[in-house]
């Protein structure tokens, strides 16, 4: 409870239902409507930046990986078609200036197939095949001499197209490797051969494993039927299908977001190999890929969480300084019109009693010197001058009028107090004007009052007029708290720095803890149910002000209530 209410605005408490018009001066709506208006100003920007820049940052992201892995795949294209290429190129070499005739030598042909394996690798056999499908020469780790191809689908293709690129596959050899093969034409015998080279998958295989793959990317072959023809790390074995769909035949490289058969999200680079039954796949987990976004999700998160924390506590004290000053000057306005309001009253009061006063102490004179005339008469004749009843009945009229005199004097006193007038003033003599007017009715509900002012107390410059009201109002609200039979003490006393403190305290009802801090709030009272306006305390409070004083409050319920006033002894500050 001691840290909200360290942290509570001034104007929480405030009950916007008292008063006239003060349904007008919700400030707890103003406060919140403030907050509301400002943050939906300062936050939708922000958040609509947030989001702008969140998602050029994962398009851009996204372009990223896509290029990267067309780059990749095109690169690994093109060096799968240029290790094809240069031993194809090498078959045309041997065909061209070896001739048929040299290379159906054995010897030769061994020689040639040495060179092969030396210059450019990969290469395990060679052999010719004429066209009527018989191997006629061969060297190699296999017995295939004279065997019979005519009935073989690459036979077929290479004799119609010129050149032929096998898939890779098993074979009888039962190792995977693939076959590439020529059509060379001898013009001295007038007819045409296929040279024919099998070339293992070690190369292949080491080329696609070397590629440095971000996001667990995996590099391999298929073919066009989508059977894998190198190893693949994570999408399948050797010479199954692969787990990715093959889109058709395409001469550019093409990069698509596809899902595997397990729901995972892949970004797969295609790139068709011309002249061969390859398609190179270059395959990468998207959500690795996408691994930096979270990390600048994160930052983004923590930068918009902070930068939201900050506006919204300088929203919120921003909103509550300004709303706090409008509280502040509300209530000195409210404050200083109903002082103005009470001001005037008081005068038109004043006025009013010095010409009742006035009135009076015109039949006032004449009853005196009615009275006192029929007392000299009376002494003259003897008959009545040893009357002592009717003696004392002239002198009690002679008392009375001088009391009422006293009283039309004290009402004159008070009235010309009532414009703004510094002066000289001893506190007694000030409170003891200020009890006979309310002595009677303490004597009435049987109220002690206790004063305790020393004779010696200095005395100070202040408006006396203005004194009278704080203390009048101070007794009245004292005398409505108290019981019939109470105490109402006032007291007096130097204090430090030439100031004088006064304290007006009562054993009455008190007053609540959470009514204390705004006792002096215009139009709040304790007393609404009885008709208690709530200016008293709030007027008293703006004269003590104006006087240049302090004023405080103790109370405790059923234990009573004490005001303590400080006042300069200079009086006001002028500047």
């Amino acid at each position: 409870m001691a840290i909200m209410d360290m942290i509570k605005p001034t104007f929480w408490d405030t009950d916007s239902s008292l008063g006239p018009g003060k349904s007008l001066f919700n400030y707890r709506r103003i406060w919140r409507f403030a907050i509301a208006l400002l943050t939906v100003v300062a936050l939708i920007p922000l958040l609509v930046m947030a989001t702008i820049d969140y998602n050029v940052t994962r398009s851009s992201l996204e372009s990223e990986n896509l290029l990267r892995t067309a780059r990749t795949t095109s690169n690994t294209r093109r060096t799968v078609a240029s290790f094809l290429k240069e031993r194809t190129k090498a078959l045309d070499f041997l065909a061209e200036h070896e001739g048929i005739a040299n290379l159906r030598d054995c010897d030769n042909l061994a020689s040639i197939l040495a060179s092969l394996k030396s210059s450019f690798g990969g290469f395990v056999d060679i052999g010719i095949i004429n066209n009527q499908g018989s191997q006629i020469a061969y060297i190699g780790p296999y017995d295939l001499l004279g065997r019979d191809y005519r009935d073989q689908a690459w036979f077929e293709n290479t004799m119609t197209q010129g050149t032929y690129v096998s898939n890779v596959f098993l074979g009888f050899r039962d190792e995977p490797h693939l076959v590439v093969a020529r059509k060379v034409y001898d013009a001295k015998a007038d007819e045409a051969y296929i040279l024919r080279a099998t070339l293992d998958t070690a190369q292949f295989n080491a080329m696609l494993a070397s590629l440095d793959l971000p996001g667990g990317g995996d590099a391999f072959l298929v073919d066009v039927d989508g059977l894998i023809q190198t190893p693949s790390k994570f999408h399948g074995k050797l010479l199954q299908k692969v787990d990715v769909d093959i889109p058709g035949y395409s001469e550019k490289t093409s990069v698509q977001q596809t899902r595997g058969g397990d729901g995972t999200e892949y970004t797969v680079g295609y790139a068709y190999v011309r002249g061969t039954p390859f398609v190179v796949l270059v395959v990468k987990h998207t959500e690795e890929l996408m691994k930096p976004l979270r990390t600048i999700r994160m930052e983004l998160l923590w930068i918009l969480a902070t930068s939201v924390a900050l506006i919204l506590l300088v929203i919120v004290g921003v909103a509550t300084y300004m709303v706090n000053k409008i509280y502040i000057a509300d209530q000195t306005r409210a404050r200083t019109l109903h002082r103005m309001e009470h001001t005037n009253r008081m005068a038109s009061i004043g006025r009013l009693a010095a010409g009742v006063a006035h009135e009076i102490n015109n039949p006032l004179a004449i009853i005196n010197e009615k009275a006192g005339l029929i007392s000299d008469l009376f002494h003259f004749k003897q008959e009545y001058a040893q009357d002592e009843r009717l003696q004392k009945n002239i002198q009690s009229i002679i008392d009375s009028v001088a009391r009422c005199g006293r009283i039309t004097k004290r009402l004159l006193s008070f009235a010309r107090h009532i414009d703004v007038e510094m002066d000289s003033i001893k506190f007694k003599e000030l409170a003891d004007e200020v009890i006979d007017f309310l002595r009677k009715e303490a004597e009435y509900r049987s109220i002690t009052l206790d004063m305790n002012i020393p004779e010696d107390l200095p005395e100070f410059i202040s408006d006396r007029g203005k004194l009278q009201q704080i203390f009048l109002n101070l007794v009245n609200n004292a005398f409505q708290a108290m019981s019939d039979g109470g105490t109402l003490s006032i007291s007096a006393a130097k204090a430090a720095k030439d100031s004088l403190v006064f304290t007006v305290a009562d054993d009455g009802c008190g007053i609540p803890e959470t009514d204390l801090k705004r006792i002096f709030d215009p139009f709040f009272s304790t007393k609404k149910k009885t008709g208690g306006t709530g200016l008293g305390l709030s007027i008293t409070y703006g004269l003590v002000q104006e006087l240049g004083g302090t004023m405080s409050v103790e109370s405790e319920v059923g234990r009573g209530t004490k005001f303590t006033i400080t006042m300069p002894l200079a009086g006001p500050d002028k500047a």
